[in-house]
């Protein structure tokens, strides 16, 4: 009997990955309102224009935009086969931007051209960095961003790509952000119907906030998460192999634990309605079901934008915790983090101003 040619695909392994080549991605997603009360349903998000059509269109926008973070784990999603499906952890992303809102009925997809490379000590991986972008179905970027990953070599011997490693800003522009975000009508952003009295000019730098509230990560929630994304990253999904992995059971995906401190955030930050763009994010130490997430925000900076008069730009570090509460605001123990902390994310959100 002759033997078919394999036509499955193991996903790329580290010395696969070229300095500067771009790979366009399968498969383009419609999102739909389906997806969107999916999503609220996962994390329980409560900020008004995602939430409300009347609301929305009320305040400037043509219908209820789709939330930032279901925008950004839709693309994440498409780029995991040819990026991470072998990836040892994702590490850290920055110069993320948020450039078209997106609503449902819209399609993306996603393309990602390699940035750096760089083999680790050990020969058995290295990291790879990538800039992402999601498209609409008009081909208008809505959102882009780096992130770098630790990706398995499939032969330890192998030869190692050329290294580089990209210099990245420290932090997108405040000139450069509010692309997404239509000019907003201040009368109409019901304070009470939002959840917040509190807008732009009631932060102030270096204020931090206990976001108070937890919830506990169910395995079948960021199961059908990661599933809505089209996420396909083997260290979510198969027990059979992760049991013999580092930690003998399944990651929960870093984006969700993002998405549920950006939910918690609700609490102190609701009308921080749009994340503008992500300064950067590191995913400090894993998160398992049946750990319990808190969160706590730190005011790093405020900033007008441009020409606008309707919206300001609160820069924003998230930082989360598995079974453990925030009222200290723990974050840094000694020369690394405190042994809780499992994620800092650095970014911009936009608050309505004041009449």
């Amino acid at each position: 009997m002759t033997l078919s040619a394999a036509k499955t695909s193991a996903g790329r392994f580290f010395e696969d990955f070229r300095l500067g080549e771009t790979i366009r991605h399968a498969t383009p997603h419609t999102l739909t309102s389906g997806d969107a009360s999916l999503y609220s349903a996962l994390y329980g998000a409560r900020f008004a224009p995602q939430s409300a059509e009347t609301f929305a269109r009320a305040i400037g926008y043509p219908a209820s935009p789709i939330d930032d973070l279901l925008a950004f784990h839709v693309v994440f999603g498409k780029t995991v086969a040819d990026v991470s499906l072998n990836a040892v952890a994702n590490l850290g992303y920055a110069d993320g931007r948020f450039s078209q809102p997106v609503f449902a009925g819209d399609t993306l997809s996603a393309t990602s051209q390699v940035i750096g490379l760089k083999e680790n000590s050990n020969k058995q991986s290295g990291v790879v960095h990538v800039r992402s972008k999601g498209y609409n179905q008009r081909g208008e970027a809505v959102i882009e961003y780096v992130r770098w990953v630790m990706v398995r070599k499939r032969d330890s011997a192998a030869v190692a790509p050329l290294t580089h490693v990209p210099k990245l800003p420290e932090a997108v522009g405040a000139a450069e952000l509010g692309a997404a975000c239509p000019r907003i009508d201040r009368r109409a952003f019901d304070d009470a119907l939002s959840g917040s009295p509190y807008r732009f000019e009631d932060y102030s730098q270096g204020e931090k906030i206990d976001h108070v509230d937890g919830v506990t990560v169910e395995e079948a929630e960021h199961q059908t998460a990661t599933r809505l994304y089209q996420n396909t990253a083997k260290v979510h999904f198969n027990q059979f192999t992760e049991r013999q992995g580092r930690f003998g059971r399944r990651l929960i995906y870093g984006g969700h634990v993002i998405s549920l401190a950006r939910a918690l955030s609700f609490n102190g930050l609701a009308n921080a309605f749009h994340i503008a763009a992500i300064n950067g994010g590191r995913h400090v130490a894993p998160l398992f079901a049946g750990d319990t997430l808190f969160a706590w925000s730190e005011v790093m900076e405020t900033a007008s934008l441009p020409g606008r008069d309707d919206v300001g730009a609160l820069r924003l570090r998230t930082v989360a915790t598995k079974n453990r509460p925030c009222a200290d605001f723990p974050l840094r123990e000694g020369e690394g983090y405190e042994p809780h902390v499992v994620l800092e994310l650095d970014y911009w959100a936009l608050a309505p101003r004041r009449l």
